[in-house]
């Protein structure tokens, strides 16, 4: 019988800035060294027969960080856009940006919609970039969607429940995340996917983003495998199910 796999992973890319400040280089240089590995993991996930693959690239809190920092980051994602989708497209591999576009520059959101339209028709793997995105920036916008509609007449305030609430979501046609990973140690989720990762199996490695490989991803699915998921259930009664 063949291992469990998730089909929707999740990854908390953390550790770029303390990668390149141990080995005392600017931090742009240790956020191209983990463009490197976001390389290798998008490939070692559709490898592995993951269906969906989330990323967080930048949360709607890294606005904060130093403005060269901040437009350094802005130039790879757009160097990111223009040159790693044709690859992508070339791999059947679907792009989806999740977030709040409006705070990129238009240069940006045009190259994030011709990625888009150039994968949409692909049926191999979804790969989704949260980019200026916050989990619940994207609870919040579903709410107002459901309040608009309770405004209009068109739902009743008691008619609201989880199946609702999750058809307000941004991302409602993705599976909820079966495996979060994320790198460096650091054990939080930093407002990333709140809504669906109700249920997720939480991985923490200690390798920092840029030494995160195909290799350490395949150790945080073995330890996927391992994992009883119960659901609200007791362990015994998932052991009846599958005996």
């Amino acid at each position: 019988m063949s291992e469990p796999r998730p089909s929707h992973v999740a990854i908390i890319m953390d550790g770029n800035n303390r990668w390149a400040k141990a080995r005392g280089l600017a931090g742009v240089r240790g956020h191209r060294a983990g463009a490197e590995s976001v390389r290798n993991v998008v490939q070692r996930a559709a490898e592995q027969g993951i269906d969906t693959l989330s990323l967080f690239a930048f949360s709607s809190e890294n606005w904060k960080r130093p403005v060269t920092e901040v437009n350094a980051l802005m130039e790879l994602f757009l160097m990111a856009l223009k040159r790693e989708v044709k690859k992508l497209h070339s791999n059947d591999i679907r792009l989806t940006i999740l977030g709040d576009r409006r705070g990129f520059s238009h240069a940006i959101q045009k190259q994030i919609r011709r990625a888009e339209a150039l994968t949409a028709d692909n049926t191999g793997m979804h790969l989704i970039v949260a980019a200026n995105y916050g989990g619940q920036w994207e609870i919040t916008c579903a709410a107002r969607r459901l309040a608009q509609q309770v405004a209009e007449g068109s739902l009743a305030p008691d008619e609201i429940d989880e199946n609702c609430m999750n058809e307000a979501m941004d991302m409602h046609q993705v599976p909820p995340v079966d495996l979060c990973i994320r790198t460096s140690g650091e054990q939080r989720l930093s407002n990333f996917m709140l809504w669906q990762l109700a249920y997720a199996e939480l991985y923490f490695s200690p390798l920092l983003w840029p030494d995160f490989d195909a290799d350490a991803f395949d150790q945080a699915l073995a330890d996927f495998a391992r994992r009883q998921r119960r659901f609200g259930k007791t362990g015994q009664q998932i052991e009846v199910q599958g005996a």
